[in-house]
């Protein structure tokens, strides 16, 4: 590995950012994030850069998922966590699959399928014990959920499932109006409620068989 200080100052920023960030998140940030955050305004000389630091021997770097950079250890002057360090060997590969609406429910997007490269990585305790292999994640858009601590932007990871119990925050598909929400889920009888975490929004009441959950909700995470 070369020595730290024979790096050009942008590659130590660069360094220096991918740090903090994954040390306050638990996970990598983007090429875009990197840019942004250091003064770069093309991805292609963010891309290029990375590329030597890998080279130099700095980081490790996977093509085929997104936010897929690892630090080879601890950057010289950085503010890397202690806890990031056993957090980064406990991580798993998440798919972001598409966004959930915390608001009115909303007709279900073209673009809400799977994609190969919509990867995060997440540490093993924000799944709570579930295989990784049932586990995905959506991108909120709204905030009638805000009481509940999700807002606009953050990313909510679920439990594949399709049973919930009273009080369970879900993802729900409602089959009739071909429509996406997340609330709480409460079955009341000949109906369930779905319940907002908004003061200004009312529930939703729709029949058992028009509600299909598509998952849990295990954690989020925030959007900065």
């Amino acid at each position: 590995m070369k020595e730290f200080n024979k790096l050009s100052e942008r590659q130590r920023n660069m360094l220096r950012y991918i740090e903090k960030y994954t040390a306050d998140n638990g996970f990598p940030p983007t090429i875009r994030q990197i840019g942004e955050n250091t003064g770069i305004n093309s991805t292609s000389v963010v891309n290029y850069n990375l590329n030597k630091l890998v080279q130099a021997g700095y980081l490790t770097r996977s093509q085929h998922v997104s936010r897929g950079l690892r630090l080879t250890g601890p950057v010289p002057g950085g503010e890397r966590k202690k806890s990031a360090v056993h957090a980064a060997a406990a991580q798993v590969r998440v798919p972001v699959i598409g966004n959930i609406f915390a608001s009115k429910p909303v007709p279900v997007p073209e673009d809400y399928s799977y994609d190969e490269d919509s990867m995060i990585e997440v540490t093993k305790d924000l799944l709570g014990g579930t295989d990784p292999a049932n586990a995905y994640a959506l991108r909120v858009k709204g905030n009638s959920m805000i009481d509940a601590m999700i807002r606009e932007g953050d990313i909510v990871i679920f439990r594949r499932q399709e049973t919930a119990q009273n009080g369970d925050m879900v993802a729900v598909w409602l089959t009739d109006r071909n429509e996406t929400t997340l609330k709480y889920f409460y079955s009341e009888g000949a109906r369930i409620r779905l319940q907002p975490a908004h003061p200004d929004m009312d529930p939703i009441y729709v029949e058992p068989r028009q509600c299909r959950i598509e998952g849990k909700v295990l954690s989020v995470i925030r959007h900065m």
